[in-house]
């Protein structure tokens, strides 16, 4: 993931511009991390409920970085990441690292947050439909996948899926250097932790992955 091209606007300028936006939870004995929220300030116009725009989470950040270079004043903020220490997973951090973002959201004078929430359960299902899997539910009506079960449970609800957020591409050498997979065959490769296939054209010596995201808007 750390390959996207776009990632460098937001996450090489944080201290600069995105401070407010950074939030990092520390371990109260130790003082070591245990996990980390990053959103971003948007100027955005458009009704949220009639769908946010397909370029998800890249979008969110290119768009951050227009508004500040153009002058324009934000009125939502986007998530763009919740990262728990991989050693705490599961005990429930996650939900606390998302209600700490509604809260700074708010602090912020945000009445909306928007996320392009990155449906990690999806990796066992990778050539189920995504506008399928987005909406499945379990038993009890909430949703199948873990992540974006977790802002349902916070009052989000699902807009609708952004099917180009993140974009990936690389020669056939490169991704040999990502993943350790040979990458000699056209069409779709599965790689390790992917949401999707990545997608293979030998003869152009080109690799490309192209993830669905799924936008969720919390009313603050």
């Amino acid at each position: 993931m750390t390959k996207d091209p776009t990632g460098g606007f937001y996450y090489g300028y944080l201290r600069e511009h995105f401070a407010d936006h950074c939030l990092l939870a520390i371990d109260r004995d130790t003082g070591a991390a245990v996990a980390k929220a990053h959103s971003v300030p948007l100027s955005y116009s458009a009704p949220i409920d009639e769908g946010m725009p397909e370029g998800g989470w890249g979008w969110a950040i290119r768009q951050s970085v227009h508004d500040r270079l153009s002058g324009d004043t934000p009125v939502i903020a986007s998530a763009l990441e919740i990262m728990i220490r991989p050693d705490l997973r599961g005990g429930g951090l996650s939900s606390q690292m998302l209600s700490a973002m509604r809260d700074n959201v708010a602090k912020l004078g945000f009445k909306d947050l928007v996320a392009p929430v990155r449906p990690t359960g999806r990796q066992g299902q990778i050539f189920t439909p995504i506008n399928v899997y987005a909406h499945s539910t379990r038993p009890d009506g909430l949703p199948i996948d873990p992540w974006i079960r977790v802002h349902a449970r916070a009052g989000a609800r699902i807009v609708n899926v952004a099917h180009q957020s993140m974009v990936i591409s690389g020669t056939l050498a490169q991704w040999r250097e990502w993943t350790g997979l040979p990458f000699t065959e056209d069409g779709p490769v599965e790689v390790p932790h992917a949401l999707v296939p990545v997608h293979v054209d030998v003869a152009q010596d080109t690799a490309v992955y192209v993830e669905p995201n799924v936008w969720v808007h919390h009313r603050i």
